[in-house]
């Protein structure tokens, strides 16, 4: 009786992970404001009771107490299912819901002192655990409207955040597109997950893979409806080109909701797109669309960024660009790459957002003089040679099947200008004596591939099994495709060792100009949100930046 009762440890700890913050916002938030130094403790004490109970869930389900559990039903009419309220069990709920509390402990301590002393302190530790605690339901939370409701709880709480300076124009006209983008959002999850559930007669998750092998790849209309749905809602959530405007001017919120959005709720779009793996892995189409948006977002906010001033605005853009990675993982079927890709980048850009104060004296460094273009070349080449040669070299030493796989070619080649980045600087002619540099990089460079490479097998023996590889297509288009995220990658490497040269040049000086304004894609949606405040647009840039800010193209 006892075992039995243990079965279940892992959803009972799931499912009480967000209520202390949740009943913290719902119950206590309305006085919050009276004492505010009392609510922030109780804000972050159930922030460290959530990732207590994370860790927790961890044990229990590595001792095998992984019972799934339901604790509320409601039939819902017209063929829609059911309501419920339960808990997925599985490997990449565990990952994430450990995720997230790190990121929520870190984000709740830093925000009690950045905080200190608002007038409205209070108020924002209220919306900041309500929003945790949304966010939390959304990823334990089984069930497709369960999942739904959460969904669309955690944008609206993220919502007062972002406008939480009631008297900065640029905050509430940015949080005004991602309203109006976030609804478009819900509003294609609901309709995705109507069809889900006609067609598949399944309300959960888990649901979803042993329902479609009844169709033996034959799939119905509405389910290719419901994938192209499902691509565009979360491409919407993951601020992707030529959606992403909102994501680089809610900087004007405090920066521990920076650090949140970046590190946390910015994926909720990718782990949709991996919650329904199994319907999307069947939809050529929906996965093209993952890889093409995702390349177009990679390509252009990397340029984007290079011409960024604003420290935290550049760090935004390197979250477009790689949100567009993640989802281009997804497309090419290397579903627990993506995986590994969010909990590397979410400890990065938590970090990266809350130290960024400290950063500034990075940017003020004194640009080095650049060398002529055929050594810069020569040493990209030479860089990427190397980088190449060890990366296809350490992964084939891993069991790496590159030849079996075109996507997993097109990867290797995307980590070989990783690893020649770090090769390039001791390549550069300005250091004396570079033998000792390029043996310590080489090393350092190697023990990057091969701590990737074990990474990427302790993630496939972890969650393989949840969320197996499955091959790209290989048809023409598909080829195209693969061929151009790799000439990409590619062409940003030569552009960032290029670039003083080619700004030399009157039409790339106004291409620069025109990147340094977003391509003026954010304009059209500004006029549809309307008035609402002064736009936020900075006057025409036409000077290009220092060396020191261009070597930030590929971070």
């Amino acid at each position: 009786m006892m075992t039995d009762k243990l079965g279940y440890l892992v959803s009972a700890l799931m499912l009480v992970t967000p209520w202390p913050l949740l009943a913290t916002g719902l119950v206590l938030g309305f006085g919050a404001n009276r004492y505010p130094r009392l609510y922030r403790k109780v804000v972050s004490a159930s922030a460290l009771f959530a990732l207590l109970a994370a860790i927790g869930s961890a044990f229990a389900y590595a001792a095998g107490w992984r019972h799934p559990a339901t604790y509320f039903s409601l039939d819902l009419p017209h063929g829609l299912g059911v309501f419920e309220i339960n808990t997925d069990v599985d490997p990449l709920t565990i990952t994430m819901l450990l995720l997230v509390a790190f990121v929520g402990v870190i984000v709740t301590r830093f925000a009690s002192t950045y905080m200190d002393g608002d007038p409205r302190e209070g108020e924002f530790h209220r919306w900041l655990a309500l929003t945790l605690g949304s966010f939390f339901t959304l990823i334990v939370v089984g069930n497709l409207w369960a999942f739904l409701a959460s969904w669309i709880a955690t944008s609206l709480f993220l919502h007062e955040l972002l406008a939480f300076y009631r008297d900065r124009p640029v905050a509430i006209l940015a949080a005004r597109k991602k309203y109006l983008l976030h609804r478009l959002a819900d509003v294609s999850l609901l309709s995705a997950i109507v069809l889900i559930v006609r067609d598949l007669h399944t309300s959960d998750f888990s649901g979803i893979g042993p329902s479609l092998l009844a169709y033996h790849g034959a799939l119905p209309g509405g389910l290719f409806v419901a994938g192209g749905l499902i691509v565009f809602a979360a491409i919407l959530k993951s601020a992707q080109f030529p959606f992403h405007g909102w994501l680089i001017q809610v900087m004007e919120a405090p920066t521990p909701v920076s650090a949140l959005l970046h590190a946390g709720i910015i994926y909720t779009g990718a782990f949709l797109v991996l919650r329904t793996s199994p319907l999307l892995s069947f939809e050529n189409g929906a996965r093209d669309a993952l890889v093409f948006v995702g390349l177009l977002s990679i390509g252009l906010t990397s340029l984007m960024m290079i011409t960024e001033t604003n420290i935290k605005e550049s760090l935004a853009y390197s979250t477009c660009a790689q949100m567009g990675f993640m989802l281009m993982e997804c497309g090419l079927g290397l579903y627990t790459v993506a995986v590994m890709h969010i909990l590397s980048h979410s400890v990065y850009k938590a970090h990266a957002f809350l130290s960024s104060g400290s950063v500034v004296d990075h940017f003020r460094a004194p640009s080095l003089p650049s060398a002529s273009i055929l050594p810069s070349l020569l040493r990209a080449l030479f860089g990427l040679g190397v980088g190449t040669g060890m990366t296809f070299a350490i992964g084939s030493a891993f069991g790496v099947a590159f030849g079996q796989e075109p996507a997993l070619i097109v990867l290797g080649i995307i980590l070989s200008v990783a690893i020649s980045r770090l090769m390039l600087p001791a390549l550069d002619m300005q250091h004396a004596g570079t033998a000792r540099l390029f043996l310590e990089t080489g090393v350092m460079s190697a023990g990057v591939c091969t701590a990737y490479f074990g990474l990427h097998q302790l993630f496939d023996a972890f969650l393989g099994a949840l969320l197996p590889t499955v091959p790209f297509p290989q048809t023409l288009f598909q080829v195209f495709l693969l061929a151009a995220v790799a000439l990409t990658f590619f062409a940003l490497l030569l552009i960032q060792q290029l670039l003083p040269r080619i700004l030399e040049r009157p039409v790339w000086r106004a291409v620069y100009v025109h990147l340094s304004n977003g391509l003026y894609i954010d304009i059209l949606i500004e006029r549809l949100v309307g008035p609402g405040g002064p736009s936020p647009k900075q006057p025409l840039r036409e000077t290009p930046l220092s060396k020191t800010r261009q070597s930030e193209v590929l971070s």
